[in-house]
């Protein structure tokens, strides 16, 4: 019984160095694998912040529709979500944290520079 050959991927023989950069020219979209962590950002659409949380009211076990930004005081329903990868996410999480410190120079009594952060409010 004779083997099946392999065959040289299409992407190879249309001259292109990988396969995204093949997917990407012929405009494929890869489905989301199942390994592949998502995480989901709820921002407000008044002000843009992502510190929002659901408002408890009504009966309990029916579902929380309400939003409320705690930053800007906006209610409503129609909130903003964002899904983004995990590196995404990290590098989201990594700018919000260098947003929030301040950083300052001062010197110290020998004449060194000591540099301090400090979280802005």
């Amino acid at each position: 019984m004779p083997k099946n050959k392999l065959s040289t991927p299409t992407w190879i023989l249309e001259g292109y160095d990988s396969p995204a950069e093949y997917e990407k020219a012929k405009g494929i979209k890869k489905q989301k694998s199942k390994n592949e962590k998502t995480f989901r950002l709820r921002i407000c659409p008044k002000c843009g912040s992502d510190e929002v949380g659901v408002v408890l009211t009504g009966e309990e076990g029916k579902g929380a529709k309400e939003w409320e930004c705690r930053k800007c005081k906006w209610q409503g329903k129609d909130i903003v979500e964002r899904e983004l990868t995990e590196d995404e996410f990290m590098k989201y999480l990594d700018e919000k944290d260098t947003e929030n410190k301040k950083f300052s120079v001062s010197k110290t009594s020998r004449g060194n520079q000591e540099v301090s952060d400090e979280e802005v409010a």
